[in-house]
This record gives structure tokens, sequence and C-alpha cells, in this order.
């Protein structure tokens, strides 16, 4: 478990984290999501010690994790960069490899790791193993920084934004590829991004951040359905973000189950009418051509992530 106990974190002339009280659960696929400036990459950067807190104590495991030496903990904490960061003059195996290496594994026992890694993530060894970074696609490079975190068997994995820089279809495939990874694995991940539909994708847990504050944690589908505050509100409804019409524009999409319940909303409904809908009850039923449909919370959010990897 790590938990965050009152911290703060000031620069000259800013308030980056203010009282900052936080718990992550163990195994848990931990989402920090907020528009630039809210903290949610300092709040990262405080786990692997990049960043320091002015005040306050961060405790892993039941230990502070001042109190821990940086490089053992550092390798209990894989970390996962937006700008990828492989070593260019390293082939895969090797760049997959090098914090083994650096803790004196033999270099038969690094090289079965990089290779079963590879399989783990579809990118075939006999292929992949001896390429350069410059040989590959970005979403090839994201796949080999994100098994290079995982190659000395952390307990936890951060995730500062890595996939914002790719295409919508690699970003799609990722994000498949980590729920997949944390759900075989049973290791802790913490997540960066500031987007809302993809913490709402990936996230069992979600901490909405703004200006150094927490201003709301929980499940994807208890934020959707019960926003703390017109802030939280509106950050899910980002008109930025690529919106369908109504509620029709879902269902030719093949969403909603048929039931014979009476209809609640019409089809012509906007997406943010059947939202505020699923707020205060656990479906809505729409009257269409093809008869009557039954919508959850579940077919939204998965509707909406969809679309935005579109």
């Amino acid at each position: 478990m790590i938990e965050f106990k009152n911290v703060s974190k000031r620069y000259a002339g800013n308030q980056a984290l203010d009282d900052l009280n936080l718990t992550i659960p163990t195994g848990d696929f931990f989402v920090l999501v907020g528009p630039s400036g809210s903290g949610k990459t300092t709040t990262l950067k405080m786990l692997n010690r990049l960043i320091e807190p002015t005040d306050g104590n961060i405790y892993f495991d039941d230990k502070r994790i001042i109190d821990y030496d940086l490089k053992q903990l550092r390798q209990q904490m894989g970390y996962v960069l937006q700008n990828i960061a492989l070593f260019p003059n390293l082939n895969i195996q090797d760049n997959i490899a090098i914090q083994a290496e650096s803790l004196g594994w033999s270099r038969k026992r690094r090289i079965d790791r990089a290779r079963a890694l590879l399989k783990q993530v579809d990118l075939d060894p006999d292929q992949y193993a001896t390429r350069m970074p410059s040989e590959l696609s970005g979403g090839e490079q994201q796949r080999v920084g994100i098994i290079r975190a995982l190659a000395i068997k952390p307990k936890v994995v951060l995730m500062d934004e890595p996939f914002s820089a790719l295409d919508p279809i690699s970003r799609k495939q990722l994000q498949d590829l980590v729920l997949h990874l944390h759900q075989e694995l049973k290791m802790t991940f913490v997540f960066v991004t500031h987007d809302m539909h993809e913490a709402l994708r990936l996230g069992q847990h979600i901490a909405v951040m703004r200006l150094g504050h927490i201003q709301q944690i929980g499940t994807g589908e208890a934020i959707m359905q019960h926003p703390a505050n017109a802030f939280v509100q509106g950050f899910f409804e980002n008109e930025h973000t690529p919106r369908p019409a109504t509620i029709h524009d879902l269902l030719l999409e093949g969403y909603g189950a048929a039931t014979r319940a009476p209809a609640t909303l019409p089809a012509t409904a906007s997406i943010s009418e059947l939202a505020d809908a699923l707020r205060t009850q656990t479906a809505v039923v729409v009257t269409t051509d093809q008869g009557v449909r039954q919508l959850t919370t579940a077919d939204l959010l998965d509707y909406l992530a969809t679309k935005e990897a579109n």
C-alpha cells in the first residue's frame, strides 16, 4: 500500500501540491488525472523520489519512502516515460535488460527474461530482440518501454502519460495491453493522464486533481454518476473531447440490451442527457426502430473510450 500523508510541494512562487492525503491500495490500477499544472506528475515522481516533498510523508509498505535506500526503492518501482527514452545505442533486448544487468544478472538470464517479455507484448523475439530502437514504430518502442519497466519484477509500475504522443489506434492497443498486463501480473500500477476518458477506461480507482488538490477519488462509475463538484463534471464533459451527438449514435454501434421496460429517454437525447440520467438510475431505456434497448453506465463508458481511440 502507498500512502501520502499531508504532503505538500512548494517551488519558488508556486504551490504544486497542498496538504495531499491519498491511499493507493496494493495491486490497484490507480489513475491520477487532471489538467496541466494540477500536480499529478509531481505526485507520481515523489514515489520514486525524483521529487522530494516540502512537507509531509509518503509511505510504501508501511515504511517512509525517505527511509529507503534510494537504489533499493527504485528497484521496486518500474518507470514508463512519455518520451519512451530507449537507449539508441543498445538493441531491444539489451534495452529491456539494462536494469537487470546493473543487478548482476547473468547474460543468459537477461536475454531469457527479455525474450519472454517480448512474447508477452506480442513482439516476436526472433524478429525484435536484436533490432535497434530506430527500427521500431512509436507504438512498438512504447511496448518495449513498458516491458523494460517490468523486467526485474517490481512491486509498482509508474506510468507518466505514456500514450499521449501516440496515434489513436496505437493508444487504444496499448491501453488494452496494460490492462491485460495488470490483470496478469497483479502489480500496483500508478498511471498519470490528462485525459478523463483514458482514466475512465483504465482506472480501478481515479483521483481527479486540480491546482495541487484532489477533487474526487473513486471508481470511474462513481465519478461519472456522482461528480463531487462542477470542476469534476466539467472535466468529464470537456468540450474538446470527441463526442457523439445523440443516444442514437451510441445505439448504432450496437450498445444496449433488449428489454420490455418502458422508455425513459428518446433516442434523440444528447449524450450529456444520457450521462445525467445515469447519475440517478442504473439504466436508461430507449425506444428505437429495432425495438426497446436498455443502456447502462458501462455501455456509455465503453463507447466513449472507443470513440476517444478512433
